[in-house]
């Protein structure tokens, strides 16, 4: 059995490629912190023989006993409100926590990728966002801890990779949903669909005509597995490149789950990106990989996860306690 370490196991993504990885045949070692993570997204693996988990902070020293063939880096806060309130923890997962695992890899020959994001590209003057494109990002922004975390992590990577020879792939996600996204975790579509259920008015912010792509978790999931086994060392881009406008996106969540409420409009965020729609010729070309899942049909999953939860998950409201993570 080839062995994977995934960190951030216990997320919405790292979840989902503990599953994959599993299915696939490999032993999976998950390792997480839970600052952002949720033990009950691995509640199901962890009787499975080919499962282990490891609680802990990567931006710590890593070892892992035996062998190891691949590494996946999926640890770091990736919601606003998340990285908003532990900016330090956020740069140091992405620079501290990255170095660890580079260093694991080189030790143990292993194959790593890192996840990145298109939020490298920050407010993008280019559209749609190729991978050749170097960004437009403030780095002294508010949203800049996560922005240059991701950045200074690719960096790090292909210095690993041409100065020690270890063998790196770097996927930049562009937004993703599906089932195990928290409800509260500030991005747009829980933020919808939980605001619908609970029969509140949609918040948009701005005048709605931002635009954001979605990609269904199965088809990010995909791309990332093909990536991780490909030749290709450079950036290469997964995500969907339907694109749609917030406020378009508001209506359609109004249409999909039946509600009669109506859309309020707040102050866009600082820094809040205009347009995000990911080229993904690259992905075609050297992946053979495209998104399968239709928006309508990803949503509709999406919606009866989300209907799914308890009453108390539904409503709660508070956020993670960070306190412990603030240095």
């Amino acid at each position: 059995m080839s062995k994977v370490l995934i960190t951030g196991a216990a997320g919405f993504l790292g979840s989902h490629l503990c599953d994959r990885f599993i299915k696939e045949g490999y032993q999976v070692i998950g390792m997480d912190n839970f600052i952002t993570g949720d033990k009950k997204n691995i509640d199901h693996l962890l009787s499975n023989p080919c499962f282990e988990f490891i609680e802990h902070d990567v931006t710590e020293f890593v070892h892992i006993d035996g062998d190891l063939d691949y590494i996946l880096h999926f640890a770091s806060p990736a919601s606003p409100i998340d990285y908003l309130k532990i900016p330090i923890q956020t740069l140091k997962v992405g620079s501290l926590g990255t170095h660890n695992l580079l260093g694991l890899a080189r030790v143990k020959k292993a194959r790593m990728l890192i996840a990145s994001t298109s939020e490298v590209y920050g407010d993008p003057l280019v559209h749609p966002q190729r991978e050749d494109y170097y960004g437009n990002v403030n780095t002294i922004g508010p949203r800049g801890v996560y922005d240059e975390a991701k950045r200074f992590q690719e960096s790090m990577t292909m210095a690993y990779h041409r100065f020690h020879s270890v063998e790196t792939r770097i996927v930049r996600i562009f937004n993703t949903y599906g089932p195990r996204m928290r409800l509260n975790d500030g991005r747009v579509i829980p933020a919808f669909m939980g605001q619908a259920l609970r029969g509140e008015d949609l918040t948009v912010f701005g005048d709605g005509s931002q635009t954001r792509s979605f990609c269904y978790i199965d088809d990010q999931i995909e791309g990332i597995y093909r990536l991780l086994l490909s030749d290709y060392v450079e950036p290469v881009n997964i995500g969907n490149p339907h694109e749609i406008s917030i406020k378009d996106f508001a209506e359609e969540i109004i249409n999909l789950t039946g509600t009669t409420q109506k859309i309020i409009y707040k102050d866009l965020p600082i820094n809040d990106p205009m347009q995000r729609q990911p080229d993904i010729t690259l992905a075609k070309k050297l992946l053979g990989w495209e998104p399968r899942v239709g928006r309508e049909a990803g949503m509709k999953l999406t919606f009866d996860y989300f209907k799914g939860l308890t009453e108390e998950e539904l409503y709660k409201s508070e956020h993670k306690d960070f306190t412990g993570y603030i240095n």
